[in-house]
């Protein structure tokens, strides 16, 4: 079932809007008031808007320049997109934002900060040097149709460290990384550097570690004890960084759409790769849960703020030494801290970071600070422990009709394949790429070489003049080419979509593959030239049915 024709569906769409609509409704009526009361917007992230809602799940993609950051996003949306360059050296001095659109188009950081649909309005607090160096691109790719990509600057390794963007860099990662659903982070295997600036974005994303992925890119250009000692590295590194009880997933691999080296790990490659693309391929299903436990961590932090704000305003004197209390309150706020989880029973870790709390405090009126008000805790606890409750049997009917990514990132390649999932859809396309009996007039492009297909196509034994998917796949991955592509030239090459290749639904699927591996794009649809001669009549059959 593609994206468009789950959208269609009634019963989804209405799901997906009663979801995001009890969300807001208990942001805006419940929550923000309370956020209000207490200043939180003056301490915190500014306040939710609607785009924040609405939205489609972000993927957040860092690392150091050459690491492979941009190759990663053509990877996933398999063509290339405005303002792309790759190199060796750092190509990409901007955020570029991928989100979908029927016109392609480029939009400016300035002007995405003042759009009301796009969830980027509170980045304007970063200044002209920071928007002149962000911009939005719009394209009309399928995969953008169920989530959104950042891609960010090479991270300046330790020679370069001098040089200054002219905005604060970490602070522009915090901000993507408290919205976007995943963060992938990525490695070189052949230069594994921790710079002070890669030290200081990772300091940005300590709290966000539940949505990082370790990415270890370029694994089929060094053999395996080389891979090995670099996996052992990168580990021990990531452990001194993150100091948390678990273990940071890292993935192995060499995400891009060319022919992977040969090497004794090929299959691991394999097998992580398909394992990363499906943690992507989930973010769809698992959106509207993401935001409601944002929603749950955003309203913890406020009930401790609140309890924070108010203890503060009580302690300062009315008329005297104001400015020495204020002082020495927050040079106690860590006692203050520890006497409040002890008086209020609020966790220790629904608290915010002490030490920035302090420099905060430091331009801040205590005086207009608001005391504790019953009836706004009252409702904040109702939010907590019963309002959001309500909601999750709601979001797991949602996830259950909800389905994967399309595209380059349905692994069917990997697994059983599933004909009737893409019969339909396949007719469908052909007969908008074709236009009905109009296609029996084009000329095959395949037709000349189909007899150095065939010979390969017999050779490897067809039953009933078709060859099995087993013997497809063991010959197709002889190319080396990564299996998300393969996946891709398989949806097709199997136009009837029986699960089986005849000959020339095979020598469509050598043919596609001969143009991937001299660096040409694969279609997304099949175009009219290249459906095979007896398919059109097939089609032309359903049509008039």
């Amino acid at each position: 079932m593609s994206i468009r024709r789950l959208r269609s569906d009634p019963k989804t769409v209405g799901d997906v809007n009663l979801v995001t609509g009890e969300l807001k409704n208990l942001y805006f009526k419940r929550l923000l008031p309370i956020e209000k009361h207490y200043s939180f917007h003056h301490f915190h992230s500014p306040s939710y808007e609607d785009a924040e809602f609405d939205n489609q799940p972000m993927v957040l993609v860092i690392g150091q320049y050459s690491t492979g950051k941009t190759t990663f996003v053509r990877y996933l949306l398999e063509e290339d997109f405005p303002g792309s360059r790759v190199g060796p050296e750092p190509t990409t001095d901007s955020f570029t934002a991928l989100m979908h659109g029927e016109v392609e188009g480029v939009i400016p950081g300035n002007a995405l900060t003042v759009d009301a649909k796009k969830p980027f309005r509170h980045l304007d607090p970063f200044g002209n040097a920071f928007l002149n160096r962000f911009q939005c691109v719009q394209m009309p790719n399928k995969v953008l149709e169920s989530i959104s990509i950042i891609d960010t600057p090479g991270i300046l390794t330790a020679a370069k460290r001098k040089l200054s963007r002219g905005y604060d860099f970490p602070a522009v990662l915090r901000w993507f990384a408290e919205r976007v659903d995943r963060i992938i982070l990525l490695f070189d295997a052949h230069k594994l550097e921790f710079s002070d600036e890669l030290t200081r974005a990772f300091g940005a994303l300590c709290g966000y570690e539940d949505k990082l992925r370790v990415v270890l890119n370029k694994a089929d250009r060094v053999d395996s004890q080389q891979l090995m000692r670099v996996y052992g590295a990168l580990m021990w590194s990531l452990g001194k960084v993150f100091r948390t009880p678990e273990i940071l997933r890292v993935y192995v691999g060499s995400f891009w759409s060319e022919p992977r080296q040969m090497c004794d790990h090929h299959q691991l490659l394999e097998m992580e790769e398909e394992d990363l693309l499906a943690d992507i391929r989930n973010l769809p299903r698992n959106a509207a849960l993401r935001k409601l436990n944002d929603l749950v961590k955003r309203a913890r932090l406020v009930r401790a703020h609140a309890h924070v704000i108010s203890y503060l305003k009580k302690e300062m004197p009315t008329i005297f030494c104001k400015e020495s209390k204020k002082h020495n309150l927050i040079y106690q706020l860590p006692l203050i801290f520890t006497k409040i989880q002890q008086r209020h029973r609020v966790p220790a870790g629904d608290f915010p970071d002490c030490t920035k709390m302090q420099e905060k405090l430091l331009g801040q009126d205590f005086s207009k600070f608001k005391t504790l008000k019953p009836s706004l805790m009252a409702s904040l606890d109702k939010l907590l422990t019963s309002d959001i409750a309500n909601l999750v049997p709601l979001i797991q009917r949602q996830d259950l009709r909800k389905k994967s990514l399309p595209g380059v990132l349905d692994g069917e390649f990997l697994g059983t394949f599933r004909p009737e999932r893409y019969k339909k859809d396949s007719l469908m396309e052909l007969k908008k790429s074709g236009r009905s009996g109009e296609t029996d007039f084009v000329e095959w492009a395949v037709e000349k070489y189909k007899p150095k297909h065939d010979e390969v196509f017999f050779n490897l034994g067809p039953h009933g003049g078709k060859l099995s998917a087993t013997k497809v796949k063991e010959w197709m991955t002889t190319t080396l080419l990564p299996n998300s592509v393969l996946a891709h030239i398989w949806r097709l090459s199997d136009v009837d979509g029986d699960g089986m290749l005849d000959n020339e639904e095979f020598a469509l699927a050598a043919h596609l593959i001969e143009g991937k591996l001299e660096g040409h794009w694969l279609p997304r649809e099949l175009p009219s030239h290249l459906v095979p001669p007896s398919k059109r009549q097939s089609l032309a059959s359903e049509d008039k049915e």
